[in-house]
């Protein structure tokens, strides 16, 4: 039987009686994707769906829940029955959406988290036409003409606009944000030159990098990416310590069952350590994280922090 809210909030690690321990799942089992039908999000849920049902023994079913940067998706995945019977797929912009515009949810009080399942870093790109080839020659350039380089990104509060605003803080320069509807049309006015650059997404902006279309002089990740072992961090190259990566993770409703989150975490983890599962995460521009729950949860908490800090320093407002 469902287990109620409140019973799961108040009793803990105690609702992993041994008669749930061995039933989960007796049903069932929902994965909600908190962005529409097409995106990443949707095609790794979708990939992994397959093996995910035969670990668990029982049937998954994917459900996009899209809207408000994932915020919509994340709202109703907090309210979720917490006997783990229903968790969601979610990005990384679901603490930015919470932290910048008026949501139903805490991203840490009322969301457990499952597993991180793959990271994307952030390419800083630029046109060809900018005389930069490094992360020190572009603060020269930024610092010799203060507001006269943009930056796109695909919105307010996205990872990628979260990478500039933090880089604008480290580095102490002044760029303009352009926001876009989407990353493909920030891209399109790049290519053409009329934004100067880019933390784009790697899934995304790979492509041009390979064509020549544009330059990558840095990725944003604490590490060299495997897909571009030749370009350097951006804390390589003169800003030690500055890392942020996209990241697509499960979340469950807050109290969700242990055994539920153990059950998930574990099938999660076999499925993202199959050498083909890797492979294709790799051609996407991701590479697989895993881990434990509280692993996770260690890394989201401080991701909520250094995010909340970003926001408010440089004081980015939903308009």
């Amino acid at each position: 039987m469902p287990i109620p809210r409140r019973a799961a909030l108040l009793g803990g690690a105690m609702l992993a009686t041994p008669a749930l321990a061995q039933d989960f799942p007796t049903r069932p089992v929902r994965m909600l994707v908190t962005w529409p039908p097409g995106g990443t999000t949707d095609i790794l849920a979708r990939q992994f769906q397959p093996r995910l049902a035969a670990l668990l023994g029982q049937p998954v079913v994917v459900e996009n829940r899209g809207g408000a940067s994932g915020a919509i998706g994340a709202a109703e995945m907090a309210r979720m029955n917490p006997d783990g019977h229903a968790f969601g797929m979610v990005t990384s912009t679901v603490i930015s959406a919470a932290l910048l515009t008026r949501q139903p949810y805490d991203p840490v009080r009322d969301l457990a988290p499952i597993i991180n399942l793959a990271r994307v870093a952030n390419i800083l790109v630029v046109h060809p036409s900018l005389p930069v080839r490094n992360v020190p020659e572009l603060i020269a350039l930024a610092r010799a003409r203060p507001g006269a380089l943009t930056f796109g990104s695909p919105g307010i509060g996205s990872a990628v606009h979260i990478s500039g605003e933090m880089f604008k803080l480290a580095a102490q320069v002044d760029m303009v944000h352009a926001p876009y509807r989407g990353g493909g049309p920030a891209l399109a006015d790049l290519v053409s030159g009329h934004i100067q650059l880019m933390f784009g997404n790697a899934s995304s902006t790979l492509p041009f990098v390979r064509d020549g279309s544009l330059r990558a002089i840095a990725v944003t990740s604490a590490s060299r990416a495997a897909y571009l072992p030749n370009v350097p961090t951006v804390a390589e190259q003169g800003l030690p310590g500055f890392a942020i990566e996209e990241w697509y993770a499960c979340l469950g409703p807050a109290g969700m069952n242990p055994r539920a989150v153990e059950r998930i975490n574990a099938a999660f983890n076999t499925v993202i350590a199959e050498p083909s599962e890797r492979a294709r995460l790799l051609e996407m521009g991701a590479e697989v994280v895993g881990g434990s729950a509280e692993e996770f949860g260690r890394f989201y908490r401080e991701e909520v922090e250094k995010i909340a800090r970003v926001v408010r320093d440089a004081r980015i407002r939903v308009e």
